[in-house]
């Protein structure tokens, strides 16, 4: 499961990379004003990546602690009844 949120937040970054570099490419500007625009977007993803790497982190916790929970009750429902 936490796999499947690596690959996907990759996917994103990977994505949203693309696309600033296509964006910036396509754009008639200066080469001065194209690396603020780099530096500026580039910010901009990292800030998204950051934030997307810590809400996927807590619903990684949540998930462990769910299952940790549900051993706890299923190992204490099983000693009772055998």
């Amino acid at each position: 499961m936490s796999d499947n949120n690596g690959n996907l937040l990759a996917s994103f970054i990977i994505g949203g990379l693309i696309g600033i570099t296509l964006g910036i490419l396509f754009t008639p500007k200066s080469g001065k004003e194209m690396r603020e625009d780099i530096a500026r977007n580039t910010d901009k993803l990292l800030v998204k990546a950051k934030d997307e790497y810590k809400k996927t982190a807590e619903k990684c916790s949540d998930a462990i602690s769910g299952a940790k929970s549900f051993k706890d009750y299923w190992e204490a429902n099983n000693e009772k009844t055998v």
